[in-house]
């Protein structure tokens, strides 16, 4: 159902069960899967490509330009949001800088109130970004990562999968896969708890630690020892590996270390 007060553009692709609230807009070539859900004034700019139980909550704001003085903004670009994701009020999503890129958001996942999503970001499945959190351009973020409430976090930066990123941390150094960030790119240790959640065996829980000291041997270099953790052919558990191969890439140069 679409609201007599609501603006949808005569070319976009709305789903037939498609809801769209009291002067919402979506402009031209948008698209909304099946079951979504575009609440009052809500804003879904051009380009903008919404999967299937996608809600947009009011006042939220997606396919907006980029924040970039550069930015030419005859570049065509879009976002794309997975199914079943939820974006609260005035959530924000920028659209990708470069011409037919897209800033990503995966399935499943919740932007709280207020949260905002910089041009060319990729989030996996199953991210949660609690409210007031901000996200610079190019920023990185794994599956079932949870970045809480004002969270800064600088552009390029990688955040890792099932990493918990706690209250108005200012993060501008990679966080590695299921490692506990706080303060400014300081590292409690292992989000042991969110591993137990997920159910994974002891003996996993057992090699990500054994991998996460290897890679924070006091002195030592992150990535030379994470290659020869790699190297070695001792770690054999998806995570364990994903962990050590997360300190040969990036961008950034350095990783949060523990305090």
């Amino acid at each position: 159902m679409i609201h007599s007060s609501a603006q949808v553009h005569p070319t976009a692709q709305l789903a037939p069960d498609v809801e769209v609230g009291p002067f919402a807009i979506l402009e031209a070539g948008v698209k909304v899967g099946a079951g979504g859900v575009i609440a009052a004034h809500a804003i879904i700019k051009a380009g903008a490509i919404l999967g299937t139980q996608v809600r947009v909550d009011h006042f939220a704001v997606i396919g907006g330009d980029p924040q970039d003085l550069s930015f030419d903004r005859s570049i065509v670009s879009g976002v794309r949001i997975g199914d079943r994701t939820v974006l609260r009020e005035h959530v924000t999503v920028h659209r990708a800088t470069k011409a037919g890129g897209d800033t990503i958001i995966g399935a499943d996942g919740l932007l709280m109130a207020g949260a905002h999503v910089a041009h060319d970001c990729v989030l996996g499945d199953h991210v949660i970004l609690a409210n007031g959190c901000m996200l610079g351009g190019h920023v990185l973020v794994g599956d079932r990562a949870f970045i809480s409430g004002g969270v800064a976090v600088h552009q390029f930066c990688r955040i890792g999968g099932g990493s918990l990123t706690s209250g108005n941390a200012v993060i501008t150094e990679d966080v590695p896969p299921n490692a506990l960030a706080y303060g400014r790119n300081d590292c409690a240790g292992l989000n042991l708890i969110g591993l137990r959640r997920r159910g994974l065996p002891l003996e996993t829980v057992a090699e990500l630690k054994k991998a996460y000291h290897l890679v924070y041997t006091p002195g030592g270099n992150c990535a030379a020892l994470a290659q020869a953790g790699v190297t070695s052919g001792e770690y054999l558990s998806t995570e364990a590996q994903a962990f050590l191969n997360f300190f040969l890439g990036g961008k950034r140069g350095r990783f949060i270390q523990p305090a």
